[in-house]
């Protein structure tokens, strides 16, 4: 009996599901040959898959609006984009095709805004949440969309102390929206008690009644609450949000003006093939909570805000490397070297040891190995050798002599978040191994294929320019 790459992929997972399916033993993701793309395009190879981006976000608020619609809600749902997931272009302009609002986080994220404005994507009447701790520049980048007409503009306080600079620095008689942030308690064993950004839960409402109830300048509209482990069904996460939500009475009942609850962001991506999440029962139990909640105390539901980044831009992207070479460096570890960094091309492996789904590309009807697979670099950390469902890696066999005529191409796959901000798109890479291509995947409203080069391999001219030579 031979037990091919196929099988063990076929025997382990469900497979084919969504956004992976195999034809003539070669991987095809969301219908496109990945084997076309690297013909074309060669390795190492970033790609995007632009309609996904859409199919998420419209996910996303059907959700939710169902949610809304079988609990008898009466408060609203917005979706927001968060722009530090992935600040490139053709993301921003193909979310905002899907009636989105924005949330930011630092100072050039305003003069992105500017941009998005510039070319008409967006108009004054968007919401912009802006969140994070606020720098001078942050502060007065915020002031500007508020003194030129920006009407949703709404900086979410994380400190005491920002609020007089608003006071100072807007002009006229403007009432700004403002949000305060809640410093939520972190997770049991984290290594920090309570978040460092926010406003403590007990002194929300004496902030409140000391600095914004009698203040004609501002408008608290927004409660905003973000964890870092995402929105989990966990003890952890139910009762952070009721405290949350019993935070959001308490000062409703003092504060008309206030109507919204932004509960962040944090739905999880598939990051395996064995990945499990039900997000109908997710949004159906926080929606019945808030809801429950507020009944119980008297107050209106409020309107709904989520901050979606990895969520919206993470599944459409994949980064596809070639096999160059395999070392069998002792009896039990067999190296597969790639043609790439993963400190360059997927930092997180490396930084945070986060897990993406891997795949070989060609070659399905091969038998397999076990392997470690090894990038580039002289750094020791350049490797990736576990799965998330498994402490192993397989991967197809092939001779040695193939590696170079006829290459196993392997792809990590919903990795369109973070990756290459954090990786320092077009700066200075680790040992100098450049960045990856860039290509960008869409389709027409008759489902043709096109695709375009967005970056090229980043050069040796780029980087050395950078550091002054």
């Amino acid at each position: 009996m031979k037990n091919t790459y196929r099988d063990l992929i076929e025997q382990t997972f469900y497979f084919p599901q969504e956004g992976f399916e195999v034809i003539d033993n070669n991987l095809h993701f969301y219908g496109i040959d990945l084997m076309e793309i690297i013909k074309q395009y060669g390795t190492p190879l970033k790609i995007t898959y632009l309609p996904k981006i859409g199919s998420q976000i419209k996910k996303a608020k059907r959700i939710f609006n169902v949610a809304i619609a079988k609990a008898d809600y009466k408060g609203t749902y917005t979706y927001c984009y968060c722009t530090k997931s992935s600040h490139f272009s053709y993301v921003l302009h193909e979310a905002l095709k899907h009636d989105i609002h924005l949330e930011t986080s630092s100072a050039f994220d305003i003069p992105l805004i500017r941009s998005l404005f510039a070319d008409k994507k967006i108009d004054k009447n968007v919401f912009i949440v802006c969140n994070g701790y606020k720098r001078p520049q942050y502060i007065q980048n915020i002031v500007d969309l508020i003194n030129d007409g920006f009407m949703n503009v709404i900086p979410v306080l994380d400190s005491m102390n920002e609020l007089e600079h608003y006071e100072k620095k807007v002009k006229g008689r403007k009432k700004v929206k403002v949000g305060i942030r809640i410093a939520a308690e972190e997770e049991p064993n984290f290594e920090f008690y309570t978040s460092r950004l926010g406003i403590r839960y007990d002194e929300i409402k004496d902030y409140y009644m000391k600095n914004l109830k009698k203040n004609p300048r501002f408008q608290l509209k927004m409660l905003h609450f973000f964890i870092n482990t995402g929105i989990k069904d966990t003890a952890y996460y139910w009762s952070e949000l009721h405290k949350c939500v019993n935070v959001y009475c308490e000062l409703k009942k003092v504060c008309p003006t206030l109507d919204t609850l932004d509960i962040g962001g944090g739905w999880p991506i598939r990051k395996s093939l064995g990945f499990e999440y039900d997000y109908e029962y997710m949004a159906e139990q926080i929606i019945k909570q808030i809801q429950t909640t507020c009944r119980a105390q008297g107050v209106d539901e409020p309107n709904i805000f989520t901050e979606f980044g990895s969520f919206t831009v993470a599944e459409s992207g994949a980064t596809l490397l070639s096999v160059v070479d395999e070392k069998q460096q002792n009896d039990n570890e067999l190296w597969y070297m790639i043609d790439s960094s993963f400190i360059t091309a997927l930092p997180d492996t490396w930084g945070i040891k986060q897990k993406f789904i891997l795949l070989a590309i060609n070659k399905w009807s091969q038998d397999y190995n076990r392997v470690n697979i090894g990038g580039l670099t002289c750094d020791s950390d350049d490797y990736y050798n576990t799965e998330s469902h498994v402490n192993q890696v397989y991967l197809p066999k092939q001779a040695q002599e193939d590696h170079v005529k006829d290459p196993l191409y392997i792809g990590f796959f919903h990795t369109g978040a973070y990756q290459e901000s954090i990786g320092g798109y077009g700066g200075i890479q680790h040992c100098l191994v450049p960045a990856p291509k860039m290509v960008i995947i869409d389709r027409d409203e008759d489902g043709e294929v096109s695709t375009r080069l967005f970056a090229k391999e980043q050069s040796a001219k780029s980087m050395l320019k950078i550091l002054g030579y």
